[in-house]
């Protein structure tokens, strides 16, 4: 019996669904983004304070994936607590308290199974001033992937190139892989301990005035560099450099007397912002 009109349009849709299923899949197995959270950190109800003082309370935020966010505010407001929190680096100083949650894809980053050394690969760190280690400058680029086993032997020596190369300093070092990275200038330094940061692999890379230190045209670089890291990397930076935030930021945080007063677009926040304090600050009339 010949099969009804409804029966074969019904199976060609079949088909046609199950191709696209096909299609979804393969294209996820192409892009390992795609099945991935929108938001690659979130803060949920959290609160952060040393030795029963408060810094920070009740904030609660999702960190897009791929985005660059700056943290702005006064002195003291709570920009740094906050951030050093995001790969538990206040973990660390006597009288630290917290009460809430971060979590990393949906997983906490107190959760009892989480190895530390393997969490600050994941969030990595570029502090306020270099921090150069006392080793070689080759050496400098590679100690995190020899920690984490990542590479070996001659693959070390691709590594220290590739990375050195993508932070604009192997031309400058090439020839000096071997001497002390204190000999380099501040601005090297830092880009030296960038390209450190970057060499494990990072989801996250967490910015702690990274260019405060640093002269103008040094800090132009950099920031065109943090700005070709998107989307590859989620990057949030502390700056007490408005012009900054509005130049290599998508969005903005504005932290004042301990609270996340807003936190949106930057473009909104420096144009349009939804509260008096956000609008002071950003208009030069607070401090």
């Amino acid at each position: 019996m010949a099969e009804s009109k409804t029966t074969n349009h019904f199976r060609t849709n079949l088909v046609t669904a199950d191709m696209r299923s096909g299609i979804d899949e393969a294209l996820k197995s192409l892009d390992p983004d795609a099945a991935r959270p929108e938001h690659v950190m979130e803060a949920v109800d959290l609160a952060l304070g040393f030795s029963g003082r408060t810094v920070l309370s009740d904030i609660n935020v999702s960190l897009r994936r791929g985005s660059i966010t700056a943290l702005i505010g006064p002195t003291g407001s709570g920009k740094s607590t906050f951030l050093r929190t995001l790969n538990r680096m206040n973990d660390r100083v006597p009288g630290f308290q917290r009460t809430g949650d971060v979590t990393l894809e949906g997983s906490s980053l107190w959760a009892s199974d989480v190895d530390l050394l393997a969490l600050r690969r994941r969030v990595g760190m570029l502090f306020q001033r270099p921090n150069p280690f006392p080793m070689s400058i080759r050496d400098n680029v590679v100690a995190g992937v020899k920690a984490h086993r990542i590479a070996k032997g001659k693959q070390l020596d691709v590594v220290a190139e590739q990375r050195l190369s993508e932070v604009g300093l192997w031309d400058a070092v090439k020839d000096r892989l071997g001497d002390s990275p204190f000999r380099l200038s501040g601005g090297q330094q830092q880009l030296l301990c960038l390209a450190r940061a970057l060499a494990v692999g990072p989801e996250v890379l967490l910015l702690d005035e990274p260019t405060s230190s640093l002269d103008p045209i040094t800090t132009e670089s950099i920031e065109a560099l943090l700005k070709t890291m998107a989307p590859a990397l989620t990057l949030i930076v502390v700056t007490h450099n408005l012009g900054q935030a509005r130049r290599v930021s998508h969005s903005t945080m504005f932290f004042y007397q301990g609270k996340l007063v807003e936190y949106g677009p930057t473009k909104q926040i420096f144009s349009n912002p939804q509260h008096a304090d956000t609008e002071r600050y950003v208009t030069g009339r607070m401090g």
